[in-house]
């Protein structure tokens, strides 16, 4: 008898379409001159340095499916990349960035900061290890690709990783030229292990030691429905480093002291959200144990309704996560997407479900949010896409198929080191 999971010819056609449908984002909403990616495809929508590093890990995907060409692939890498390194650094309120850091939000035409956002820490670090991916993918002799490794090395090296590190070994979120840092820095487990890998393996301008461990030290073990892990709501948080990092049999002494690894860990993660699923706590339409996924993402924003006998309000754009919410009743496919590669036999059926049932399947699966309390008689779904769930998508399902992703960066040099001086040990490492 076959295990739940095993895949069959429809479910390899089924991956294919949605990593294909994924992919075709990047160079769908890439600008023509600045290579900056649109952080949605609504019309209007500024740039998002996130989506940039996901769409830089993407093309070698692409590469490799066939979808696109080598010499495209690097022509889109290369535009972006030279991009960010003749970008205004002055740090002013419209300026691109400041000491190798990135605003989160840029204007995709002139590359200058958007929506008043921050400098962002964890964006820039998922920007860059976009960059090193890419790098690491195309490593041909040729004048192009050598620019390439070249350019992605040098804008690694530009960030002052230390500069983040300002209260108490604490990085900080981020900073504003109006304000300084945020008034707050990295705490308890998140996608943030990347960027503290990144910057542990800075040949300059590098993260201390200490500060990787004040932030484990904010971490928080629990044993929900008898499953004992390491604590994130949204399960983003579990996954976004998980695209480009192998975690598998490597643990740093948090892990060690727990007998896990964060692989291991996000593999509960997602057992704790079918859990909460099937469980329905607050009562929500559709929930259950092949309908789950509480992450970051779109929303409804409509008006209250009584759900379960009291007032329900939604929250239109949210983290959401489980079991202490928030939690309006929206779930999002990419997260259940990115589940494989830690629980096939509990996502394969989920993603069955949700392509199948619907007449607009695929399109669930690919938009930010679907509500089936706040639709009515049809599902709310979220309007066009978002470049950060099709990013996911594309790289988890690789790494779910073949692993490519995570043996390109077990090549990386800075990533393997950032991983030893943050404690890491065992396994590829």
């Amino acid at each position: 008898m076959k295990a739940a999971w095993s895949l069959t010819r429809a479910d390899e056609r089924m991956l294919d379409t949605l990593q294909r449908q994924a992919f075709d984002y990047f160079p769908t909403y890439t600008h023509p001159r600045t290579g900056l990616v649109a952080d949605t495809s609504r019309p209007g929508a500024p740039a998002s340095i996130a989506v940039v590093g996901f769409a830089l890990s993407a093309y070698p995907v692409g590469v490799e499916r066939g979808w696109i060409g080598r010499d495209e692939a690097v022509g889109h890498c290369l535009d972006v990349l030279r991009f960010f390194a003749g970008s205004d650094q002055s740090g002013a309120v419209d300026a691109t960035g400041w000491r190798g850091f990135y605003f989160h939000f840029l204007n995709s035409e002139t590359g200058l900061r958007a929506w008043a956002s921050e400098l962002s820490s964890i964006d820039t670090a998922l920007l860059i290890m976009g960059m090193l991916t890419a790098a690491a993918y195309f490593d041909a002799a040729t004048p192009a690709e050598t620019e390439l490794r070249k350019l992605a090395n040098t804008l690694y090296e530009r960030v002052n990783w230390n500069w983040s590190e300002h209260d108490d070994d604490a990085v900080a979120l981020g900073w504003k030229p109006e304000c300084g840092f945020l008034n707050y820095g990295w705490q308890g487990y998140s996608e943030a292990i990347v960027l503290y890998a990144l910057g542990l393996g800075a040949a300059s301008h590098r993260l201390t030691a200490a500060s990787f461990e004040a932030w484990t030290v904010t971490y928080q073990w629990e044993n929900i429905y008898g499953i004992d892990f390491l604590y994130a709501g949204p399960l983003f948080m579990h996954q976004f480093s998980h695209a480009w990092i192998d975690f598998r049999g490597i643990r740093d002494r948090f892990m060690h002291e727990k007998d896990c690894d964060y692989f291991e860990n996000s593999r509960r993660a997602v057992q704790v959200q079918r859990q909460y699923a099937i469980r329905n706590p607050r009562g929500f339409s559709g929930y259950g144990q092949d309908c789950w996924g509480l992450s970051a993402g779109d929303g409804p924003s409509v008006e209250p309704k009584v759900v379960a006998g009291r007032r329900q309000a939604f929250y239109g754009y949210a983290a959401r996560g489980v079991p202490w919410g928030p939690d309006d009743g929206t779930l999002n496919g990419a997260c259940m997407v990115a589940s494989l590669v830690f629980a096939p036999e509990i996502a394969l059926p989920a993603l069955r479900k949700l392509v199948a049932e619907a007449s607009p399947g695929a399109r669930a699966v690919h938009a930010s949010g679907v509500n089936a309390t706040a639709g009515g008689e049809m599902a709310w779904i979220s309007e066009g896409e978002f470049g950060l769930d099709q990013g996911l998508m594309v790289l988890m399902i690789e790494n779910f198929r073949s692993g490519l992703l995570w043996r390109l960066t077990r090549s990386i040099p800075c990533l393997r080191a950032g991983l030893l001086r943050a404690g890491f040990t065992g396994g590829w490492l």
